[in-house]
């Protein structure tokens, strides 16, 4: 006699059906944007999330992705296996890091992964082209005519643990593993390196429920800076397991001795110094399951020693009430971020623009937006560019690169680093399309 299907897995199975037929993506207009977001009254889940992810297509042959007028796209690589970072060398060449989670430590629990929830969450994020094991490698590309289109392809460095953020001191590059910051020698022109990295400081590690770091070194070379996203959406694994984490990290590069620098950050990713005044800024994940315009996920500058709410309150000192126990002196202690990009877009990459690219884009930010899951309508699956004037937002975000969705609501790609190159175009690592786009003035 065949078991009866629980109602709850029946109602699993009704999610899925959802994120596979839903309607193309609408924008988000108004909700989330800004220094100043609208916030509407949180929608508690219940016992099941609302789930609208993208299932994973490709990209037809000759298909891409589509930029502003003057601008023409390219593909600097394909076939690359899930690239998820960029780092543009002073050379001009560029790495790749491509990777994905790791397999979590032994007895490390993340209850996000427990049970039918995390069965049905794992097949979501499958479908979405996030189910592919890591290739634990950086893979360099040049393009030494200039024509979008890298001539040169190697595998720079592998065997590493979930490589992510990458940064060249001198002649030491850093590379930001999913457990650990580590380095290795490095020649200008080098193709590959075999030498074995050796370590520089161990990071919050055990579950990932949020493995990416990144790291971005100081103007003078002195210290790193590196995120840690948090190990659950709200606290759900205990804060004993979130030790560390949903927190940027200074690192002395002399000493190996690291500090934190900004907390209550729940999956900080993307890192850039602002140019004109010189400060550190961030964009983050913000947390999930208070409805389809809860919570903005932002773009901020960051302070040393400030606390960002993160899980007790969000956007400043709005108390999530799932959280217990409840820590008001926390939430008394917590500021707002800067600058709202509308809730569940997943930003990820962040590079600042200088006067290589046109106006209006000469002053600003690009940001990866890798596109929700959580959310009825789709939202993100961009490239958004952030208007600055006299170091801060100046405008609301504008779309630089679309197209990674279909009408159907499937994902011909989704960006994740950003970077510029030496020239001045844009590169987007798409981590679903497997390629790195290059995004160049026409003339």
């Amino acid at each position: 006699m065949k078991k009866p299907i629980h109602s709850h897995c029946m109602c699993w199975l009704g999610v899925l059906a959802l994120a596979g037929c839903m309607a193309g993506p609408s924008a988000q207009q108004g909700a989330g944007l800004g220094a100043n977001p609208e916030l509407p009254a949180p929608k508690r889940s219940g016992l099941l999330p609302t789930v609208n992810i993208a299932p994973a297509l490709g990209w037809p042959a000759g298909a891409l992705p589509q930029a502003p007028k003057g601008f023409k796209v390219t593909a600097l690589a394909a076939g690359l296996d899930h690239p998820r970072w960029v780092h543009v060398l002073p050379n001009g060449d560029v790495l790749v890091a491509e990777s994905n989670k790791p397999a979590p430590a032994e007895g490390a629990r993340n209850v996000h992964a427990d049970g039918l929830r995390g069965k049905v969450m794992g097949m979501v994020m499958k479908r979405a082209g996030a189910g592919t094991p890591s290739a634990n490698r950086i893979t360099l590309l040049r393009d030494a005519d200039g024509d979008g289109v890298a001539e040169t392809r190697t595998i720079f460095l592998q065997n590493l643990v979930s490589p992510f953020g990458m940064a060249l001191v001198g002649n030491q590059l850093y590379i930001a593993n999913a457990d650990a910051i580590v380095k290795v020698a490095y020649t200008t022109g080098q193709t590959a390196i075999v030498a074995t990295p050796v370590k520089v400081t161990d990071l919050p590690a055990g579950a990932n429920h949020h493995w990416t770091k990144n790291i971005l070194a100081s103007a003078d070379g002195s210290k790193l800076y590196a995120t840690v996203g948090s190990n659950s959406n709200i606290g759900d694994n205990g804060m004993a397991s979130e030790e560390g984490r949903a927190a940027i990290w200074e690192v002395d590069l002399a000493t190996g001795a690291k500090r934190l620098f900004a907390t209550g950050l729940r999956n900080p990713n993307g890192l850039g110094w602002e140019p004109e005044s010189k400060t550190l800024w961030t964009v983050v994940n913000e947390r999930d399951e208070l409805g389809n315009d809860l919570v903005p996920d932002y773009l901020t500058s960051v302070r040393d020693g400030a606390f960002y709410g993160w899980p007790w309150s969000y956007w400043g000192q709005n108390v999530d009430e799932r959280v217990k126990p409840a820590k008001p002196d926390m939430v008394a202690k917590a500021i707002a971020p800067d600058f709202g990009l509308g809730s569940h877009v997943a930003p990820l990459g962040l590079a600042f623009s200088d006067a290589r690219m046109p106006a209006p884009y000469a002053s600003g930010a690009f940001i990866g937006q890798h596109g929700s899951w959580n959310r009825k309508e789709l939202t993100g699956y961009n490239v958004v560019f952030v208007p600055f004037a006299a170091g801060r937002p100046s405008g609301p975000p504008v779309q630089f690169l679309g197209g990674f969705l279909n009408q159907e609501g499937k994902a011909h790609g989704r960006p994740v680093g950003v970077a510029l190159d030496a020239r001045g175009a844009l590169l987007v690592a798409d981590d679903v399309g497997n390629v790195i786009w290059r995004v160049a003035r026409t003339e």
